[in-house]
């Protein structure tokens, strides 16, 4: 099952180095913000896929929707 997160996770720019390569083996699409002395100075991200892309590297795995996907979100009064 694969759930996104969407607030990026954050790590040191030691152990970013240290794991780098693990890192972008594993690197979720919200990508990791690099920090150092606690304060944000990188964010990597992946590069964007296509949506059959996206769809084909789920390797079969679940996904939850959250919410309506068939709306923007933007509420709106079609008799105003």
């Amino acid at each position: 099952m694969v759930i996104f997160n969407m607030e990026p996770k954050k790590i040191g720019a030691a152990k970013f180095k240290e794991q780098c390569l693990s890192i972008l083996d594993n690197l979720e699409p919200d990508g990791v913000i690099v920090t150092k002395h606690g304060k944000p100075v990188a964010k990597v991200t992946p590069i964007k896929m296509t949506n059959k892309e996206f769809l084909d590297s789920l390797d079969g795995r679940t996904v939850i929707i959250k919410g309506d996907i068939m709306s923007t979100g933007v509420k709106w009064n079609a008799e105003s």
